[in-house]
């Protein structure tokens, strides 16, 4: 399963877009009128998104008891708002996240069996942008007949991060839910930034999404850029934009302090570059500062790039972040 995933998860993040919309970002609670029944039913009705995070129209059922998700990024936020039972089916990359109920069917977030998905009667499916990276919608099926579509791209920031989990949540009614996430998200990454002052050196940092012969990695617009930021390091690719292609001899010119990757089909990911002609005259290799990054967490943009966070800022400050 993780090699599965690793590969996958290259092709999302290499191939994901973003977009931005602030309507779903967490809000002061209104103050109930003193009939509470009809103020919290028209509260629930008003909060229902009306478009998904593509930019579509949708309408969403106002009771959701049957969900389809097709990628383990909104699989994981839909299980952490406690709503794990309510999936039905998801991609087949989503298989080992703890949470979902057993014996549900698995499919192939890019060729879907339409007729298997339509089937299941789902009241909800979502998917990620990756499904249409061809230009073409494997989905467009099943919205014909009726079922709502939603979208969720992956985002590009943590800004981003935080409205997908609201998204997901309003749409679901579990808007307190998304908001402990949230608030548990930006505690934490405030925890980071307060530590991050303690810096005395801003170290440079390569970070390797995919490994020899097709290196890549990502410039600025990346959350991960932003997380490397949140830190008090500097992204040696930072003047680039969005998810790149690098060669080695880029890296080999940049030089960088510290070395990261999240490579996990890759038998041993940081021997494997120390290993790399050449490589050995890199301050990062020289100092045996290669380090890897759990592949999920710093891949799939939602709640659990915190854990990544933690991750990066250890390995590249242990004697400011370690406790």
């Amino acid at each position: 399963m993780k090699k599965k995933l690793a590969a996958a998860v290259v092709m999302l993040v290499i191939m994901a877009s973003a977009t931005a919309c602030s309507k779903y970002m967490p809000q002061e609670k209104p103050v109930q009128s003193a009939s509470k029944e009809p103020a919290q039913e028209t509260q629930q009705k008003a909060e229902l998104p009306t478009e998904d995070r593509a930019g579509n129209k949708i309408e969403i059922p106002e009771n959701v008891e049957k969900i389809i998700s097709m990628s383990p990024s909104n699989t994981e936020i839909i299980v952490a708002l406690g709503l794990g039972d309510k999936i039905i089916a998801t991609d087949k990359y989503s298989r080992d996240i703890e949470g979902l109920p057993e014996g549900i069917p698995y499919f192939d977030m890019m060729t879907p069996d339409v007729e298997q998905l339509v089937a299941l009667e789902p009241d909800l499916i979502i998917a990620s942008g990756m499904s249409k990276k061809d230009g073409n919608d494997p989905f467009k099926p099943v919205k014909d007949l009726g079922i709502c579509m939603a979208y969720i791209p992956s985002s590009s920031s943590m800004d981003g991060i935080y409205e997908d989990i609201m998204f997901l949540a309003n749409s679901l009614h579990a808007k307190e839910k998304g908001q402990e996430l949230v608030e548990g998200m930006k505690v934490k990454i405030d925890e980071i930034k307060k530590l991050s002052a303690n810096v005395k050196e801003k170290k440079t940092i390569y970070f390797e999404i995919a490994a020899m012969p097709n290196l890549y990695s990502f410039g600025s617009g990346v959350f991960l850029n932003e997380m490397i930021e949140i830190i008090g390091a500097e992204n040696v690719f930072k003047d680039q934009e969005k998810w790149i292609s690098v060669s080695d001899e880029s890296v080999l010119a940049a030089n960088p302090d510290v070395i990261l990757t999240n490579v996990s089909y890759v038998e041993n990911p940081t021997e494997e570059i120390k290993s790399r002609a050449g490589w050995d005259s890199m301050e990062a290799v020289k100092n045996n500062q290669v380090f890897y990054i759990d592949n999920t967490s710093s891949s799939l943009s939602n709640h659990n790039v915190v854990k990544a966070l933690q991750e990066i800022a250890e390995a590249v400050y242990p004697e400011v972040y370690v406790k």
